[in-house]
């Protein structure tokens, strides 16, 4: 593909832009024939984009590879249920009437056991090899999105286009991929038996926010947390260059979300017929609905994007005079777990410190509330996973850490210590997702996610802290 367009690179990379004619010819003093021809200062980095294509081969050959060990997976899963099963009733058999069976059917057994067991201990150890490439794959379409974003917006778009068209169908198969992993090995989903969160995963960049601006760094994009049927592959994504919130727009898949190809926008003002608007970013989308700091009066807000009506509700106590580190009027954040939706703020009653409600999303009212011991100005933001806060704050410019947890079922606060990297140092936007387990940043105007695992039994390297 690449040679054939090569001609019209180098032929396009001579044409100066404007009223200057790409080249000049005519006739000297002396007679002699000139010929003059205008070069940009620079030329399209071909060799660049040549080398992105040879790594999105190599990437779809791995990635094809992934897709055929999760069918053999599957396959080998059924096998050893089956097995599993039917040793089952054999031992249910042998201890109803254990004097039917003599030393040699007692010994068979036990080796049958011990074979289950050693299929069981290699597909573990495939397993998590295989969750590890997978990572890898998509750090790896990340970086590549990121260059490929950035010649899209230095050089020929169209040129561009192409190659990048190519990784979108690769991210779709790894996506894919990864949805049927987790269906196999991750039963977990929205269970909450598990000890907090252990580590976060290196971020994953998707790309450069849909409107390719470097200075709309204020917003959040992500997933509905509790998805109406069929809108299960549903993105939303709102952003602006402050922290006025005058839009959302919705995206029927992953794949739409990354060509920039909408479905619906819903716009909170529209001159002399209404003002929706609301403040400060951290807002969540629960069953096509937007939850967000209204802006005046300040209030909780939400948008029903089905109907487009809107309502509002103020919290009480609650003051617009505390935000979060990184951004200015972040003074109402939503979040959403596996057990509902959450609100944080504070009050000048409460000097500043952070107070957790839990919202009854039928009435829309705060029906119960915590009060925690940190300062709320010296957090970069907080997320609700399985009823617990977890608190972030900056390390440096390329570390944060959950530093803080407050567990709603014990009412018991704990400082711990969960360092990930940031993309980038600012970022608006920080939200858990329950349906896939992933954290969603808007890092500096780019798509970020991370993994996110769990202390499970077993489980090593936790890093909480012992008061």
């Amino acid at each position: 593909m690449i040679a054939t367009v090569l001609y019209f690179v180098l032929f396009k990379s001579a044409v100066v832009e404007g009223a200057w004619s790409p080249w000049a010819e005519g006739s000297g003093s002396g007679g002699e024939c000139f010929c003059e021809a205008f070069l940009p200062n620079s030329t399209f980095p071909i060799g660049e984009l040549i080398s992105l294509e040879k790594t999105a081969v190599e990437i779809n050959y791995k990635l094809e590879l992934e897709i055929s060990k999760v069918e053999t997976y599957e396959v080998k899963l059924q096998i050893y249920i089956a097995k599993i099963k039917n040793l089952t009733v054999l031992i249910e058999q042998m201890e109803h009437d254990p004097d039917s069976y003599n030393e040699l059917q007692l010994e068979e057994v036990k080796i049958k056991i011990k074979q289950v067991e050693a299929l069981i201990v290699e597909l573990k150890a495939s397993i998590q090899i295989s969750s590890t490439v997978l990572i890898s794959i998509r750090e790896q379409i990340s970086v590549v999105i990121a260059v490929l974003t950035q010649l899209e917006i230095t050089y020929d778009k169209n040129l561009v286009l192409v190659t990048r068209r190519e990784y979108i169908i690769l991210q779709q198969k790894l996506e894919e991929c990864e949805t049927r992993h987790n269906e196999i090995f991750n039963p977990n989903i929205g269970i909450c038996n598990h000890g907090g969160i252990r580590r976060i995963s290196k971020p994953i960049i998707s790309q450069l926010n849909a409107h390719l601006s470097g200075g709309y760094i204020y917003g959040g994009w992500g997933k509905d947390s509790n998805p109406l049927p069929g809108s299960e592959n549903m993105y939303w994504y709102s952003a602006s260059s402050d922290t006025l919130v005058s839009r959302i727009t919705q995206y029927s898949d992953y794949y739409k979300l990354i060509m920039r190809q909408a479905f619906k926008t819903h716009e909170l003002y529209v001159a002399n017929r209404y003002d929706w608007r609301g403040l400060g970013n951290n807002y969540v989308v629960r069953e096509n609905t937007l939850y967000f700091q209204y802006r005046s009066p300040f209030s909780m807000g939400k948008m029903n994007m089905t109907s487009a009506t809107v309502a509002y509700k103020v919290i009480p106590k609650a003051t617009n005079q505390f935000s979060y580190h990184y951004s200015a009027n972040q003074n109402l954040d939503f979040a959403a777990d596996e057990s509902g939706l959450w609100v944080t703020y504070a009050t000048e009653e409460s000097n500043g410190k952070l107070v957790l409600g839990k919202i009854n999303e039928q009435s829309f009212e705060v029906e119960k509330v915590w009060q925690t011991s940190i300062f709320k100005p010296s957090v970069g933001n907080t997320f609700m996973v399985c009823g617990v806060l977890y608190a972030t704050r900056s390390v440096d410019t390329k570390t944060e850490e959950i530093f803080y947890t407050f567990d709603t079922r014990t009412e018991q606060e704990s400082y711990v210590s969960v360092p990930f990297e940031k993309f980038q140092e600012f970022y608006a936007y920080l939200d858990y997702n329950p349906t896939d387990q992933k954290l969603y940043m808007f890092n500096n105007g780019y798509y970020v996610t991370y993994h996110v695992w769990f202390n499970y039994e077993g489980s090593k390297d936790k890093l909480f802290i012992e008061e």
